[in-house]
């Protein structure tokens, strides 16, 4: 029993006083429950508040979560679920053949590791993998496109063949049965950006038969950001698929994120459910090497580091992307090398460079700055991450209270991380819903736990309800805040005084019980 509670129960009805009782995994009572000294256990909440653990719809711990039994910077903020398989480019399938340079290609954003298999069949050898590694916190995973892609035609930009088509269409359908929360692309990561519309179509048709959603992390979030939307309109006209826009942001002219609702608002209008999820920071996170042309990854990260050693190749990569109008998307030029900021290396040797700049490491190389971003690309053999620096506090503000919007991490946990990785939830709850009154306690916790659970289907958690699955937190509302800064990431927030998951307590106050194994792989059957 959980007692003397002030309980958010994630479905923005208001906070109320009472208790809870857990039987095994699952909430029994909310509200008036009976005292009894019966109870195995007693947790007396003093008047703090309980509302559901936190779901973190964007995760990158693909792959630490195959060697840690403990994601010690999500469950410490109240992560108790994270959603697994982002941006297209996962774990699930990896064919053998194209392992290493699949490894290369994603070291980056998903990290790396030599105690791991990088060959996964199926995304249930992927949940197996997970299972063994006996986790304290939940994870769902999406079938990521590039994967898919990858398994039937490698790193060829050509676009997909009809046969092509039905073998990617059936490995989609495999691993939907086989449980996962639904299909991920990131039209600006290899091989999705090879993908035609049509492609994306025909995948969405098959998610729209298991009413999973399809999660994009789109094609350009500044100049085109619009013609961005018109595609993903289409897909959705054509194949009535639910919609996720990943870490919903506009880079370029800021102004234009109204027509971005419009937009939204447009596709909603044509009967399917619009959702999408955001961090609470003005810097973004992704693997360096997103900066190079398409063109210059085709053939697998052998083929990029042969082009980017060669000189006459590295031209012509650099002036696609200083010059070249035709370019999807510009994430790099001179008015932005002081925004963007190595954030993980491998090799020790290269650790001098995390935390600076490209200015910086072009200072410190005694290079231009984009000669140094590509050799230190070359010498770590793309396993590079980064920051940048690229919207305003008023722009996330707008975001924020859109109602379709939920809150994630998007975290990179290697190197020098984005202080998100640490701070997301707590400085949504402390800075923006308390401080700043953008919205009231219920709401932003609604938009942490319910909101989160309905976007990606997760129907047994997410709320304080007779039923529902037992993972919660006890936090201060007077004083959960972050305290990571992009100067100091790894720091853990305050105000998170207890994190329970699946009825076990994990988190208590500093203390983590890391042999918990409490946690879940959520298979959506």
């Amino acid at each position: 029993m959980i007692k003397n509670a002030k309980i958010y129960d994630g479905t923005k009805k208001p906070a109320f006083s009472g208790g809870i009782i857990i039987i095994g995994d699952t909430i029994t009572a909310v509200g008036d429950v009976p005292a009894s000294e019966d109870y195995e256990t007693i947790i007396d909440a003093g008047g703090l508040a309980v509302c559901p653990g936190f779901i973190d719809t964007h995760s990158h711990s693909d792959v630490l979560v195959l060697t840690e039994k403990v994601i010690m910077p999500k469950i410490r903020q109240g992560i108790t679920t994270e959603v697994l398989g982002q941006d297209g480019v996962a774990m699930a399938p990896i064919p053998a053949e194209y392992a290493e340079d699949w490894r290369r290609n994603i070291g980056g954003l998903n990290g790396d590791s030599d105690q791991i298999s990088w060959v996964y069949d199926s995304i249930d050898d992927y949940f197996r993998a997970i299972e063994r590694q006996s986790s304290c916190s939940n994870f769902a995973c999406l079938s990521p496109h590039g994967n898919i892609r990858l398994a039937v035609m490698g790193f060829s930009d050509k676009p997909a063949t009809d046969e092509e088509m039905i073998q990617m269409e059936t490995i989609l359908d495999r691993q939907l049965r086989e449980g996962a929360a639904g299909l991920s692309t990131g039209l600006i990561y290899i091989p999705c950006v090879y993908s035609q519309t049509e492609e994306l179509v025909r995948l969405c048709r098959v998610a729209k038969k298991y009413n999973r959603p399809f999660v994009v992390h789109q094609r350009n979030q500044d100049e085109k950001i619009l013609e961005s939307m018109d595609e993903l309109m289409h897909i959705v006209r054509e194949s009535g698929v639910r919609l996720h826009i990943s870490h919903l942001q506009v880079a370029g002219d800021e102004t234009m994120r109204f027509d971005l609702y419009r937009k939204m608002e447009e596709i909603a209008a044509l009967g399917v459910e619009v959702t999408a999820d955001q961090y609470p920071y003005t810097a973004g996170s992704t693997m360096m090497g997103a900066m190079i042309p398409a063109w210059a990854h085709v053939g697998g990260t052998s083929r990029l580091l042969e082009r980017l050693a060669d000189s006459k190749e590295r031209e012509k990569i650099k002036r696609d992307i200083l010059i070249d109008d035709e370019r999807e998307s510009k994430t790099l030029n001179t008015s932005n090398y002081d925004r963007t900021y190595v954030s993980s290396v491998n090799k020790p040797h290269n650790q001098k460079f995390v935390g600076k700049n490209l200015t910086e490491v072009g200072e410190m190389t005694g290079k231009e700055p984009i000669d140094a971003m590509m050799d230190l690309l070359l010498d770590e053999e793309n396993k590079v991450g980064k920051i940048q620096f690229y919207t305003t506090e008023e722009c996330i503000m707008d975001h924020m209270i859109r109602p379709e919007v939920n809150m994630c991490t998007d975290g990179l946990l290697g190197g020098k991380p984005h202080p998100r990785v640490y701070g997301t939830f707590p400085r949504f709850l402390g800075k923006y819903a308390r401080e700043n009154e953008l919205m009231s306690m219920e709401e932003a916790v609604y938009k942490t736990t319910k909101k989160a659970a309905d976007a990606m289907g997760l129907t047994d958690r997410g709320s304080l309800e007779v039923g529902k699955k037992a993972d919660l937190v006890i936090f201060d509302p007077d004083t959960i805040i972050d305290v990571a800064t992009f100067e100091n990431p790894r720091q853990y927030a305050q105000g998170i005084k207890r994190v329970l998951v699946n009825g076990v307590t994990v988190v208590e106050d500093d203390k983590v019980y890391e042999n918990a194994a409490c946690g879940t792989v959520i298979r959506l059957l």
